[in-house]
């Protein structure tokens, strides 16, 4: 495969598929937020999973912005950088959490309690210097990031709408997580997941399709 353009565009599709997909893992695998859970398997699991889900994010979103990026115009524009944010800063806690915090565990429990003090609203007795703040500061870049990509992208008619639909209502109910018990909340990355996978899918489809269709008038001439 030659690394033109109209290539990289869908391969920028298969990432974001596999971002999509990564991130449904992580809902189903990601246990309560309790210290108990940090030196667990499904704990690594679903970690390595959200380090994965940025990887592959922060390239597929680039392709999915770039598809329909003149007819997205500026909404599109805010919610790529603002999701695109999101993903940097997950990638920092998600490796944290994968890689360090295990060990961490069995020296400083009180470190433990309070990162998971983060997430669970409890207060911290260790001073997490600016950490807190950029988790609170992850909520907004996520749902306003989302909301802002899907509308623009259903408004783009590019890609399929329905998936732009799913996108912004599972980063817009995201709040609704608080409402849950700590070992459902997770859950709620499934909807975003799906509507990432199923956008990345259709532009490397789309993609494919493109490329055959003069491959075939080229056999249908010669014939």
């Amino acid at each position: 495969m030659k690394l033109t353009g109209h290539n990289l565009i869908r391969l920028a599709g298969l990432s974001a598929a596999l971002a999509g997909i990564c991130y449904v893992g992580v809902g189903l695998f990601h246990p309560a937020n309790l210290p108990s859970s940090v030196t667990t398997t499904p704990w690594f699991t679903a970690h390595l999973l959200a380090c994965a889900t940025c990887s592959f994010g922060l390239l597929g979103m680039a392709g999915l912005y770039a598809r329909q990026a003149v007819k997205t115009g500026w909404l599109g524009l805010v919610g790529f950088v603002m999701l695109s944010l999101w993903m940097v800063i997950v990638m920092g806690f998600s490796f944290v959490e994968a890689f360090l915090l295990p060990k961490a565990g069995t020296v400083t429990p009180a470190f433990i309690n309070g990162w998971m003090g983060m997430f669970n609203g409890t207060p911290s007795a260790v001073n997490l210097g600016v950490l807190p703040t950029l988790w609170t500061l992850a909520a907004p870049l996520y749902i306003l990031g989302g909301l802002s990509f899907g509308i623009a992208t259903f408004r783009a008619h590019i890609l399929p709408r329905a998936a732009a639909v799913l996108l912004a209502a599972g980063t817009a109910l995201a709040p609704v997580a608080a409402l849950l018990s700590l070992q459902a909340q997770p859950k709620m990355a499934i909807p975003v997941g799906l509507a990432l996978a199923w956008l990345g899918s259709a532009q490397f489809i789309e993609g494919r399709t493109s490329t055959a269709q003069p491959a075939e008038r080229t056999l249908a001439a010669t014939a």
